[in-house]
């Protein structure tokens, strides 16, 4: 049976960005986009009619906006303007493409273009926060030479990249449909006095764009979250943490029922060996912490009596494989991605590699962005999972005839 086309509902605001995909595209335009390029441009690409207004007699008959909003699968706003966002954000419908926007129960996907100082203002970022924290995803924007000759983010993504995150790298089936995947995301934090904390530089945007990437392959998941200024993805249920015990705790209730853990949180090595009750005051110029080891969280469920699919993560500044391949073995993992950080890489950034291992086997995922290495992670964890799974079907029918 053919895959139905994914229905695309194309918004311009103010730019022209057009790309082929495997879907069916219906494009509508706001007012100040046809100053940019006329709708027959894009009603050439796209084989239907554009939409431009609201009170299109002839389409709004029948409520047109509403049953715009129903037709799409996906709205994908781009160039998506800052004037456009802020309208977005609060809830303005003035014209037909806020109009279906709020209208709508579909994804939206925004992909800003704006001047560098535009994007940068505190009002354009607040209106962004805002929008992502109710689930609106944000693709860009990239940095570089910009229409007004100045340098800076601000640029629309390319469509490619755009079309990319979209499509190309979006999984072909639901890989994980009917499993439980529990995973692991941020720093974890281990006190030292009641306003001081050994941590680190995970931002936790890995491990979530690892938990939407499974989420999207039909998984139920699971999120132990630490502290991270990262929004709830939909459709997530998130336990957040703190300290690397209460990481543990939490994934050792969680993992209960579970097919497949992914430790991708930047767990603490070492915490207090005593934590101060009151705030330590400053009385030398030097001072000792003694420090003992915090548990290991994905070594611990290794040792478990009949643990789930394991996967680790591991964030090397040298000897990448070497590390890993120890990690694998030494913690009973079914696979490792491994990446190398430190001089800018990794930490904080959108985009990121990956080498991913198991016994007897690797996969290189080259640089892109975390949602899209995320996707094609979860698709090697469906790939070695059913593996394993196939592996335990025939031991146990080996076992059986041999009786």
């Amino acid at each position: 049976m053919t895959a139905q086309p994914r229905k695309i509902l194309l918004g311009v605001t103010g730019g022209i960005a057009a790309y082929k995909s495997p879907a069916e595209v219906q494009v509508v335009m706001s007012r100040s986009a046809q100053q940019f390029v006329t709708p027959l441009t894009f009603q050439a690409v796209s084989g239907r009619p554009v939409r431009t207004d609201l009170w299109d007699e002839s389409a709004e008959a029948a409520m047109g906006h509403i049953e715009l909003a129903r037709w799409a699968d996906d709205i994908v706003i781009a160039p998506a303007t800052a004037e456009f966002i802020a309208r977005l954000a609060h809830g303005f419908a003035g014209d037909l493409l806020t109009t279906i926007a709020l209208a709508t129960s579909a994804p939206i996907v925004l992909a800003p273009a704006m001047n560098r100082l535009m994007w940068a203002n505190p009002a354009t970022q607040a209106n962004v926060k805002l929008l992502k924290e109710r689930g609106v995803r944000i693709l860009g924007p990239a940095s570089g030479e910009q229409a007004c000759g100045e340098v800076g983010p601000g640029r629309m993504l390319e469509p490619s990249e755009i079309a990319a995150e979209l499509f190309v790298d979006a999984p072909s089936n639901l890989a994980l449909q009917g499993l439980k995947v529990v995973i692991t995301a941020g720093p974890t934090r281990e006190r030292i006095d009641p306003v001081r904390f050994i941590s680190n530089r995970s931002s936790g945007k890995m491990g979530y764009a690892v938990a939407e990437a499974a989420r999207d392959a039909g998984a139920k998941v699971v999120l132990v979250s630490g502290p991270v200024q990262i929004p709830v993805p939909r459709g997530i249920e998130r336990i957040d943490v703190e300290s690397a015990e209460q990481m543990l705790s939490a994934v050792e209730q969680a993992i209960v029922d579970a097919d497949i853990f992914v430790s991708a949180a930047a767990v603490s090595d070492y915490r207090c060996a005593e934590i101060a009750g009151e705030k330590i005051k400053k009385t030398s110029d030097t001072m000792t912490l003694a420090l003992t080891r915090a548990p290991d969280v994905l070594a611990t469920i290794g040792r478990s009596a009949k643990p789930p699919f394991l996967v680790g993560f591991a964030a090397e500044t040298e000897n990448v494989e070497r590390n890993a391949l120890a990690k694998l073995a030494g913690k009973n993992l079914d696979m490792i991605a491994a990446n190398k950080v430190g001089d800018g890489l990794a930490f904080d950034k959108d985009d990121n590699a990956l080498s991913v291992y198991w016994q007897g086997g690797k996969r290189e995922l080259s640089l892109t962005s975390k949602s899209a290495l995320a996707r094609q992670l979860i698709e090697v964890i469906a790939e070695r999972y059913r593996v394993r799974a196939a592996g335990a079907a025939t031991s146990i029918a080996s076992l059986q005839s041999a009786r």
